[in-house]
């Protein structure tokens, strides 16, 4: 169904459990008619990138100049840019409060997560030129994790959110990007193993507090998706480990626990890599019983034959499944 047959779907269920009046209906439809088209997001889009590629930009000219223009210069030009867009931001914000604010003025936005990047670079630049911390490398990851962590809660915004918990997680060891977690050495490392999944599990925690006391409860969202990655991905990995039993236990708990909050939330991305995680802890699980059952050479082969139909049949109800999911979701929000 494409959106304009469900957009027009939805209205006429409105209109057949009196939720708008026929005149409400039909004005609906007529705004619709006039095909407007916004550039909110293309803008908003177009701002994020200039703030990833102005403190970019930055970070390539003190790695090409740092020998011509000398560390205080560079360090002195940062922690101008970085005060000043701290000072603008902090001027124009409404303040902390437990729900959900905005600036007036969208940019603010960006502003203040261009702040947190040049303050990362900063602080990254002073440690690694002066070591100012020391030997105490992990002091150079917590302060900007903490100036990131009050910031998202401060302005409340989501992109410096997600830069904290990368930092946190950075403190224990992690990188928390996919390609980076696949790369994360957790098969030799229990401890690197543990210390993921008790992340993941403090952040949903934390994401349960906040929803029940009302404090920033949008932000849950980005606690369990990276709550989810970073679960799921350590379980997986351990799966091809001595203890994979236990791993097994702890990714099904954990797809279980995802696919129902994913329901409650109405997250669509969160319910879709669930899905793709509990299938790949699946089809592994299936292959280690096929690997412990001593089934014979001849029985074994034949599987092989079934494999295509069942990844086939896997993708129908994936895509069965997502349906059901987006029915759902837009009924319980109709």
């Amino acid at each position: 169904m494409s959106m304009k047959k469900f957009e027009e779907a939805a209205t006429k269920s409105l209109l057949e459990k009196e939720f708008i009046t026929p005149e409400q209906y039909d004005q609906v439809q007529a705004y619709r008619n006039l095909n407007l088209f916004s550039l909110h997001t293309e803008l908003k889009l177009f701002l994020y990138a200039s703030v990833l590629l102005f403190t970019s930009g930055i970070g390539i000219l003190i790695y090409q100049n740092i020998d011509s223009i000398g560390h205080i210069a560079i360090l002195a030009l940062l922690f101008l840019i970085t005060f000043f867009c701290f000072y603008f931001c902090f001027k124009n914000a409404i303040g902390f409060k437990k729900q959900q604010t905005q600036f007036e003025n969208p940019i603010f936005d960006y502003l203040i997560l261009a702040a947190v990047l040049l303050s990362c670079i900063f602080v990254g630049y002073l440690q690694f030129q002066y070591t100012v911390f020391g030997t105490h490398y992990g002091l150079a990851t917590v302060v900007p994790t903490v100036i990131a962590f009050f910031c998202a809660y401060y302005f409340d915004n989501k992109s410096i959110l997600s830069i904290a918990i990368t930092g946190l997680a950075a403190y224990i060891g992690l990188s928390v990007s996919p390609q980076s977690l696949l790369h994360n050495d957790f098969n030799e490392n229990n401890t690197l193993s543990y210390s993921a999944i008790s992340l993941g599990i403090s952040l949903v925690i934390w994401a349960i507090y906040s929803s029940n006391n009302d404090l920033k409860k949008h932000f849950s969202l980005v606690f369990l998706t990276f709550a989810l990655h970073i679960i799921s991905i350590a379980c997986i990995n351990n799966l091809f480990d001595s203890y994979w039993g236990i791993f097994i236990i702890l990714l099904a708990g954990s797809c279980y626990y995802f696919y129902r909050t994913s329901y409650l939330i109405k997250s669509v991305s969160l319910f879709v890599f669930t899905l793709i995680y509990a299938y790949i802890g699946l089809n592994i699980f299936l292959f280690k019983l096929l690997e412990f059952s001593n089934i014979d050479s001849e029985l074994f082969i034949s599987f092989f034959f079934l494999v295509p139909f069942y990844f086939i049949g896997s993708i129908i109800y994936f895509i069965r499944l997502i349906k059901q999911f987006n029915k759902k979701a837009s009924h319980d929000t109709i």
